[in-house]
């Protein structure tokens, strides 16, 4: 995709919604395309991970959490929401993204959670 390509934040795009670009830690600038599909339930972290799997989607990192908070907020029920990315030094806890105030925390990964799927389209230059 290139970023001419691009359309407004928050307007459908390759299945989904644009929701902005990010870089990934590998140097990659990518579209964040946030797609509409929900899980019917909230689910463990191990859960919504095979869950957006399932989409050819991924639980969206940290940053990208946060963007997606940022840019299409409105897009999500105002609760946490899994990321990715498992707690620094406890593996029985994951990342989770707040959609009311924004913040981010640890929970245990056998809580069950909301969880939105994003595919990251890589732009070329």
């Amino acid at each position: 995709m290139k970023l001419n390509e691009l359309t407004a934040l928050g307007q459908p795009i390759e299945g989904g919604i644009f929701a902005g670009i990010t870089t990934t830690k590998d140097g990659k600038h990518c579209a964040v395309i946030l797609l509409e599909d929900k899980p019917g339930k909230r689910l463990t972290w191990a859960a919504a991970i095979k869950w957006a799997e399932k989409l050819k989607a991924v639980l969206p990192t940290r940053p990208v959490a946060a963007l997606l908070f940022a840019n299409v907020g409105d897009q999500f029920v105002k609760e946490w929401h899994w990321t990715s990315e498992e707690y620094e030094g406890d593996g029985s806890y994951a990342w989770s993204q707040t959609f009311y105030y924004g913040t981010q925390y640890g929970n245990r990964k056998s809580y069950e959670g909301r969880a939105r799927a994003v595919r990251l389209i890589q732009l070329d230059s």
